[in-house]
């Protein structure tokens, strides 16, 4: 069997949401799914000793306008939200809790939490407002809710933090073709070529 396409992403980057919105037909055109993989981005930071694009003088002003550029280039609606960056510990838990039982239920709550933050100005950092855009996909709230608070879904995001700095994961989007790397939503034009020829 093929091996899924893994898309690792942290909800508080805005290449990870116009990848999001491409990714899916990129892997469907070659025969394969995607693997969902939600992490905190926030660890990675610290190892490769880094700070949020934004928060860095010259480059954070630039990195804004690409964005927007992007958003342009592939009609992808987005709007800086006024809170960014944020912590998006509550977003991963959900999705982690849906993908549970449900693994399409937790991608469609994966695009509508992305959607929200990045369209919608949304603040997907309060639980309140992931439990909220987590019942307009059809999910129980009350389960949601007190859900992400339990500690066996507190560690499963741990693990998956864990997993994603050991096999090097250390920015978003960050995809992963068999055992092809690639960073970056700028990449995703190579994540093709590469589907398409088995590498080079």
């Amino acid at each position: 069997m093929t091996a899924p396409v893994e898309f690792f992403f942290d909800f508080a980057s805005p290449y990870g949401y116009l990848a999001s919105e491409r990714i899916e037909g990129i892997a469907s055109r070659h025969g394969r799914s995607v693997l969902w993989r939600p992490f905190l981005v926030g660890a990675a930071m610290k190892v490769s000793e880094r700070k949020p694009l934004v928060s860095i003088p010259l480059i954070g002003d630039y990195a804004v306008h690409d964005i927007e550029r992007f958003s342009r280039y592939w009609n992808i609606p987005l709007a800086i939200p006024s809170h960014w960056p944020i912590a998006t510990v509550a977003a991963c838990r959900a999705f982690y809790l849906v993908a549970r039982t449900d693994q399409a239920a937790a991608v469609r709550l994966a695009q509508a939490l992305y959607r929200a933050y990045f369209r919608d100005d949304r603040d997907i950092s309060v639980p309140e407002t992931v439990v909220a855009v987590a019942a307009e996909t059809g999910l129980d709230p009350a389960h949601l809710a007190e859900g992400i608070q339990s500690e066996d879904i507190k560690q499963a995001v741990r693990a998956v933090n864990d997993e994603a700095l050991n096999r090097g994961v250390f920015g978003s989007p960050f995809i992963i073709v068999d055992s092809e790397a690639f960073w970056g939503a700028d990449r995703l034009d190579q994540v093709d070529q590469w589907l398409s020829r088995g590498g080079w």
